[in-house]
């Protein structure tokens, strides 16, 4: 495929996997990305927040070889990787029998992850980075391109700190809010009634090569002085990442500006840092928070535009009681001419369309309540 055949292919592939699930985009581009970055991703939350079923639709839109399976401290290794071959065995041979276990599988999906052993660990841990798998003495290259983690929790245990660091992507799976409970009882039973028709796929495995190479070609030079300031702020503010999470955010930050059909990635791209940079629990709240303040995003526009209306109406009420060539409508004047040319720059600085509309909505309410001030100063 072609370049621009590829971008659009990669958003129908986000659109596709996020459509059947009430409130689930976080999740749906959560996994994209980790797909396209060619990294992995866990999903924090409790159960029945459709997490397995996200990774199995992934697996099910690419055609990919998928292994599933929960983990508990007894989880023996050959669960995972197959049991021992023992007609090889007797010939003193030592053989597993990988066909459909974790071996074989392209998308792997591991429930509570963080309840495996130390001999689960560890061979998830070279699996996760290398791509690698060393069962006994010998050395197995594994087909894996991207590991779906799920748990209830976020590890504490020092021993756990690896392979919770391998997971780039970090999304914080939280319950569908009361607004989305109707929508979440008709997919439900579209689901349990059968009705929901099984999913066709929109990639291959070979597409997605094509598009993660596409990944080291986004320029991302615009970026990169924005990217060191938000970590230098992340650490001010007591989040910190690894040297290894500092390094591969540049992957991530390409991967959401080919999913938004760019090549030269842009300030907003930089929105994936809430993906990698979140430890515990509260910093996933703390680290959208910051991310609001310091980027040029539509949300942060559309509260600073927001807060200006608030002020214009306020000013509107106070104009109705003013008479004529009270000295506060001199001020009040200077005031809105400050406000349009604020508006007039968010309008400029930004292409989302919301805030561009909300923008010239104010802009026409100034120019109204401007009209009125000098009416009453007789300009």
């Amino acid at each position: 495929m072609v370049k621009q055949d590829v971008i659009k292919t990669v958003r129908r592939f986000y659109e596709e996997l996020a459509a059947p699930f009430v409130g689930r985009e976080e999740e749906a581009r959560a996994i994209t990305l980790a797909l396209l970055a060619r990294e992995h991703v866990i999903l924090i939350g409790e159960p029945g927040t459709a997490k397995s079923a996200l990774a199995r639709r992934a697996a099910q839109l690419l055609k990919a070889r998928f292994f599933k399976y929960l983990l508990t401290r007894y989880t023996e290794p050959s669960e995972l990787f197959g049991p021992l071959d023992i007609a090889a065995l007797k010939e003193g041979k030592y053989v597993r029998i990988t066909k459909g276990k974790l071996p074989e599988a392209e998308i792997v999906f591991l429930d509570e992850v963080f309840n495996a052993n130390s001999a689960i660990l560890n061979a998830l841990l070279s699996i996760m980075q290398e791509r690698v798998w060393y069962d006994g003495y010998t050395e197995i290259r594994v087909p894996l391109w991207t590991l779906v983690g799920a748990s209830n929790r976020v590890p504490d245990e020092p021993e756990l700190e690896a392979v919770y660091d391998r997971f780039l992507v970090r999304q914080y799976t939280r319950p569908l809010p009361e607004n989305k409970w109707g929508e979440l009882l008709d997919a439900a039973w579209m689901i349990e009634s059968g009705k929901l028709p099984e999913p066709k796929p929109v990639m291959s495995m070979e597409d997605l090569m094509e598009a993660h190479k596409l990944v080291f070609q986004v320029d991302l030079e615009p970026i990169k002085q924005k990217l060191l300031r938000l970590i230098a702020v992340f650490e001010e503010r007591g989040i910190h990442l690894t040297d290894r999470r500092k390094g591969k955010a540049l992957k991530l930050i390409a991967a959401n500006a080919i999913l938004e059909g760019r090549m030269v990635a842009q300030e907003t791209d930089l929105l994936v840092l809430k993906y990698i940079a979140p430890k515990d629990i509260e910093d996933f709240d703390r680290v959208s928070i910051i991310l609001s303040e310091e980027l040029k995003t539509p949300e942060k526009y559309l509260k600073e535009l927001n807060d200006i209306r608030m002020n214009i109406r306020e000013a509107a009420r106070l104009v109705d009681t003013l008479k004529s060539y009270d000295p506060r409508l001199v001020d009040l004047f200077r005031s809105l001419k400050v406000a349009k040319s604020k508006v007039i720059h968010i309008m400029k600085d930004t292409e989302d369309q919301a805030v561009r509309a909300l923008a010239q909505q104010i802009i026409s309410e100034i120019d109204e309540l401007l009209s009125k001030v000098s009416y009453k100063l007789h300009m």
